[in-house]
């Protein structure tokens, strides 16, 4: 009788977490991407709705609420329902170096990060009639021509940014970075040969295609999307680096929710069929869940990411 006691309340244990499971979504979620429609962020979301409604059956509905380089959304995310039909993107190092500039409305901490889930790896994009066949043609000229190298990239105090500050310190150049508002510009400028390369993402070489050259790429091991193209690492330079997003929750949200937004965003990056989007699409798939994983993941990112503001003069 004990034992039969105890098989009764271990099922219903059981069935309890499951009903738990199912209870997310209860209906359709709010997406918000706190930038304008068109960038990274906004075309890995797209990705996700089709995944998210076919594992869960119901919409993952996008909205935007673009403004102060992400700041606007941020600053207004914890006054949103912390029941989960509420969830925004982050984005690494943005909510980092915002809040270091001055008063954003935030703190990196005020954010309840709970799923990393990719990134867009920095690198070095040249067009394809580009003198520089190879990142060390890159490094001689910028050695021979302190401060001539001139780069185009998105936005300052953004990975491309930090990117070029670090890369310079570790190749022992003087390059000159002119900001652009977003990739599209960035690139603009550099097909139009404004500028003698980019600074942008491995993103950017698969939306170009044949009018661009990528020397290396800020990643571990080579892109799938480019087997040709070496990393830095492999060129003796330890970098691996890029516009990390994500997914945080309003700060009232229960730890039951956190970690079930958390788990559903897993299962979409657990699809192949997602993966192979994103692959094809020049992103590079990482699985930072909620907790201990998430609090060390940010910390080592900041690290690095403050470090080279500093350099840089991007915050004090």
């Amino acid at each position: 009788m004990k034992l039969t006691s105890t098989l009764m309340a271990l099922t219903l244990t059981a069935f309890a977490s499951v009903a738990s499971a199912e209870d997310f979504p209860k209906g359709s979620v709010d997406y918000i991407i706190p930038f304008g429609p068109g960038g990274e962020s906004d075309i890995t979301a797209r990705f996700q709705q089709p995944f998210f409604e076919k594992l869960f059956g119901e919409q993952m509905v996008v909205n935007y609420q673009p403004g102060g380089g992400g700041a606007v959304g941020w600053s207004q995310l914890n006054n949103m329902a912390g029941d989960g039909s509420v969830i925004m993107g982050i984005n690494l190092p943005h909510i980092i170096i915002k809040p270091e500039q001055g008063d954003v409305g935030f703190k990196t901490d005020d954010l309840a990060a709970v799923y990393m889930f990719h990134y867009t790896p920095d690198a070095i994009v040249v067009t394809a009639d580009s003198p520089y066949k190879t990142l060390q043609d890159l490094i001689d000229d910028a050695k021979a021509n302190p401060k001539q190298v001139i780069f185009s990239g998105s936005g300052k105090g953004t990975a491309n940014h930090l990117a070029q500050v670090q890369f310079d310190e570790m190749a022992g150049i003087e390059s000159t970075y002119v900001s652009f508002k977003g990739t599209g510009a960035s690139v603009t400028a550099l097909l139009g040969n404004q500028v003698k390369a980019a600074w942008g993402y491995t993103t950017v070489g698969a939306a170009q295609g044949d009018k661009v050259r990528v020397l290396a790429v800020a990643m571990e091991d080579r892109h799938p999307a480019f087997p040709d193209v070496p990393t830095f690492r492999e060129l003796g330079f330890d970098m691996v680096s890029g516009a990390y997003r994500g997914i945080a929750v309003p700060n009232s949200a229960s730890e039951e929710v956190r970690t079930q937004v958390s788990d559903a965003i897993k299962a979409i990056n657990a699809d192949p069929e997602f993966q192979k989007q994103m692959l094809d699409g020049g992103f590079a798939l990482v699985d930072v869940g909620y907790g201990a994983d998430m609090d060390a993941f940010i910390s080592e990112k900041a690290d690095g990411y403050l470090n080279a503001a500093r350099s840089a003069g991007i915050i004090e």
